[in-house]
């Protein structure tokens, strides 16, 4: 089978890490006989550096025509003096829009190979963990009106939280069907004692569990899920909140397994469609030093083989030749520890590739 898929590396250590996916799907290509045909687009610091925005109409296009997308990572300090609509992190934002992506999936998993890197105490943690937190993408107070004006104290400014019944419903359908394919328990995260947005969203996922008997369905508030996810982790399975709940939780997560480093992400629209990413970003202070953990960009590409292409054994593949290769003790600088045997980014990936 063929698949076109859009390239964006981004900046930083992007170009690094995406390099070593794509010789992990070109590997997976040769053993399964699939084809990927990569085309190359820019966006972020990289496309503002050559075409003078983060986001070019080209990148849009060859994306929305392609069959799913990679990303790097994107910003860095260097244009961290441009006015807000026109920093690199804009481009996320606007992708995530233009390409209609409503959901991030977001799996903050511990393998046991890596188990001494998580901060929480033994006994609380054991060697592993596996949540999936859905975070909704395009919705929230990061795409709701903004702006300043005059205040009782002077000059304001405003950003606005909003949901519509609509955005709840296919963010929790996501969620639900997540749920089924698990472990059957969804925690839903609001602020329903505080914020009329978060009472219509636990008033519509509580309506929704109506179809999924098999779900057991609770509710919490975000301060409390918060303090739950490192005092008892292990009582989550899947986590479905707002956009920018879902921020702050998924990397809150992304620390309890020990390094950010090994974590990918799915962005979904209609269709399956999706983008796929690690959750860290650029790294500039390591990029073009051989030190980045391509793991988590790897990792991604397995779950753009199964949400997007439904190729479940590719997808296994990938992840138990990570597996694999943490077993055998090799580490990127981020995730070593005593003996063990540090790698760099392209060694790492020869490495995985070599179990594949």
């Amino acid at each position: 089978m063929d698949f076109n898929l859009a390239v964006i590396k981004g900046d930083g250590i992007g170009p690094e890490i995406v390099d070593e996916a794509i010789k992990v799907l070109n590997k997976i290509g040769e053993k399964y006989d699939h084809k990927f045909n990569f085309t190359y687009v820019k966006a972020g610091g990289d496309a503002i550096d050559n075409v003078g925005e983060c986001l070019p109409k080209k990148t849009v296009e060859v994306c929305k025509n392609s069959d799913s997308v990679i990303l790097g990572a994107v910003g860095g300090p260097k244009w961290d003096d441009l006015p807000g609509d026109q920093r690199p992190e804009k481009a996320l934002l606007g992708i995530r829009e233009a390409l209609g992506l409503y959901a991030n999936l977001r799996p903050a998993i511990i393998h046991k190979a890596l188990s001494e890197a998580c901060p929480i105490k033994k006994e609380i943690i054991g060697d592993s963990l596996d949540i999936m937190i859905v975070r909704e993408l395009t919705g929230g107070i990061y795409f709701g009106q903004r702006g300043y004006r005059d205040g009782k104290y002077g000059n304001e400014a405003y950003d606005t939280e909003s949901y519509s019944e609509m955005e709840i419903r296919r963010i929790g359908k996501i969620a639900f069907d997540t749920a089924m394919a698990r472990d059957k328990k969804l925690c839903s995260v609001d602020k329903a004692n505080v914020l009329e947005s978060s009472r219509l969203w636990r008033k519509v996922i509580t309506e929704m569990s109506k179809d999924y008997p098999e779900v057991e369905l609770t509710h919490m508030y975000v301060d409390n899920a918060a303090m739950q996810l490192v005092r008892n982790p292990k009582q989550f399975d899947v986590i479905v909140t707002s956009n920018m709940f879902g921020d702050i939780l998924s990397d809150e997560a992304s620390q309890i397994t020990g390094s950010i480093g090994m974590l990918p992400s799915a962005s979904l629209g209609e269709n399956s469609f999706g983008m796929y990413e690690p959750i860290h970003g650029s790294a500039p202070d390591i990029a073009g030093k051989d030190m980045a953990n391509p793991i988590a960009t790897i990792l991604s590409m397995a779950m753009m083989l199964r949400y997007t292409f439904n190729l479940n054994k590719e997808a296994d593949d990938i992840e138990n030749a990570v597996a694999q290769v943490l077993d055998k003790g090799y580490r990127t600088v981020d995730i070593k520890s005593e003996d063990t045997k540090e790698v760099g980014t392209k060694e790492m990936g020869r490495l995985i590739v070599e179990c594949l």
